[in-house]
């Protein structure tokens, strides 16, 4: 045998604990709940794509966060940085794949970028995706931008009623490429610069407006010391892209407005606007109002393959870490695969992301346990009658942990349920086993009462939260006891 090895973790990846787990659990099942509503249906790909598939269709920064890896024959390979191109690949592949194929799928991601975790950016992530493919109608969009909608709602306020407070609610930034590709007309640029201006843009939030302005003429010394190369293009330029991004709209309608008169010698620029205020009357007609969903078309979105709408999700008590679902239309990525034109639109909640985020503003349902019931083992000559209690528990539906560790005392026991925090537990000794009674202990109350109580008789005279019950009832009695548990709660 070797030499010890040192238990160690690539910067960027993280290791989650029960609590964590079980967060990230009930946002996926959450988001499945709304995608399913929708009637979207679930797929599964591979980690693991040829390079040659991957490579190319995001963009250059993207591309240079490919996780590569060589196969067991020599192959070219590497980890899926979104799911989109899997998704694309798949519809190119299949051709009795039914259109509109409408699909969701939660798995990880990978990218080797700077991650920062506190803002929840890691090298591996999980992505919950929905998108619906060989859709042309922009119904498709506005039923992206509501499933985003009624995704975000149900997650927030799901997790404030858990947190007993207000989560301050979200907003939906729609903006589109379409009317992007105008503003390179308006402020005179060649419509091949398009891929490096939206991605300068894409930056806005992160990097403020002062150095957005610098990369797209000059360039600038970043933090690092390091030299961002300019664009070049002339002050007069990004004057005219400064007056785009200046706009500031209180509602969908006045968006539209300032940017119809900013564009108004625009060739084409009424025909873009009209499909957006088409959708904003039916969102209005459908309740999502402009508090929910707002016209911002400073958003560029990073990755090339974008054609149409574009939009980013933010938190309203959290804005500054940044979009938590985003997504858009992409008309021409599954043409790189099959040589024809497929339209299709989707988004994409970052669960890792959100589950940061949700953490940071102190609402995320961070369950210790999966168990409602702990039965401890107060006597190891009774194991029969503690396996015989777990097993009627199980059998009717509840959660039941059965004591096996190596501690005798039932202090400790009771320390252990404690510490996972589940909600009763089950004590049965020789003198209740006699009896024909068992002990059932509401932890809540224990624990409220350890803080009030410091006199040791006084709560040996209480016993806070502990009661029996007739071994014949107990399934009842637990029943009952968790309903009151829940209500508390």
């Amino acid at each position: 045998m070797g030499g010890i090895v040192e238990p160690r973790l690539l910067r960027g990846l993280q290791d989650l604990f029960p609590a964590q787990m079980h967060a990230r659990q009930w946002i996926i099942d959450t988001i499945r709940g709304v995608y399913e509503r929708y009637g979207y249906v679930p797929l599964g790909t591979p980690a693991i794509e040829f390079l040659d598939i991957l490579s190319g269709t995001a963009g250059e920064e993207t591309q240079k966060q490919l996780f590569e890896v060589r196969g067991p024959e020599g192959e070219q390979l590497g980890l899926r940085f979104d799911q989109t191109v899997s998704l694309a690949r798949v519809v190119a592949q299949y051709a009795d794949l039914p259109r509109p194929f409408r699909r969701y799928q939660v798995a990880p991601a990978w990218r080797c970028d700077n991650p920062y975790e506190k803002r929840g950016r890691f090298r591996e992530f999980v992505q919950f995706d929905i998108d619906a493919v060989g859709v042309e109608s922009d119904v498709a969009d506005l039923e992206t931008i509501t499933a985003m909608c009624d995704t975000m709602a149900a997650l927030l306020q799901a997790a404030g009623t858990q947190a007993g407070r207000d989560t301050g609610g979200f907003r939906v930034r729609v903006s589109s490429r379409r009317v992007l590709n105008l503003l390179l007309g308006f402020a005179g640029l060649p419509p091949d610069s398009a891929h490096d201006v939206f991605r300068v843009l894409d930056k806005l939030d992160k990097l403020g407006h002062e150095r957005v302005r610098l990369e797209l003429t000059t360039g600038y010394v970043d933090d690092s010391g390091s030299r961002v190369r300019g664009l070049g293009f002339s002050g007069a330029q990004v004057d005219r892209i400064d007056q785009f991004l200046s706009i500031r709209a209180t509602s969908r309608g006045d968006a539209l407005t300032q940017v119809g008169e900013l564009f108004k010698d625009v060739l084409g620029a009424a025909a873009e606007l009209e499909p957006l205020a088409r959708m904003s009357e039916r969102l209005h007609a459908l309740g999502y109002g402009d508090e929910l969903v707002a016209y911002d078309f400073s958003i560029a979105r990073g990755l090339d393959y974008y054609t149409g709408t574009v939009f980013e999700t933010i938190l309203l008590d959290l804005p500054e870490f940044g979009s938590v679902c985003s997504g858009g239309r992409y008309d021409d990525l599954v043409m790189r695969f099959l040589g024809e034109r497929v339209p299709a639109v989707g988004t994409s909640v970052g669960v890792d992301r959100l589950l940061i985020a949700l953490t940071e503003l102190g609402c995320a349902p961070l369950r210790k346990c999966s168990a409602q019931v702990l039965v401890t083992v107060f006597d190891p000559g009774l194991m029969d009658h503690y396996l015989a209690m777990t097993y009627e528990l199980r059998r009717a539906g509840i959660n039941t942990e059965l004591y096996l560790g190596p501690e005798k005392r039932i202090g400790k026991q009771v320390r252990y349920g404690d510490h996972y925090e589940i909600p009763v537990l089950v004590v049965c000794g020789p003198d209740e086993h006699a009896r024909g009674e068992v002990q059932l202990k509401d932890m809540a109350v224990g624990r409220q009462r350890t803080a009030e109580v410091k006199d040791r008789g006084q709560w040996r005279a209480e016993r806070p939260g502990q009661f029996n019950v007739p071994r014949d009832q107990l399934v009842l009695a637990v029943t009952k006891l968790l309903a009151e548990v829940g209500n508390e709660s």
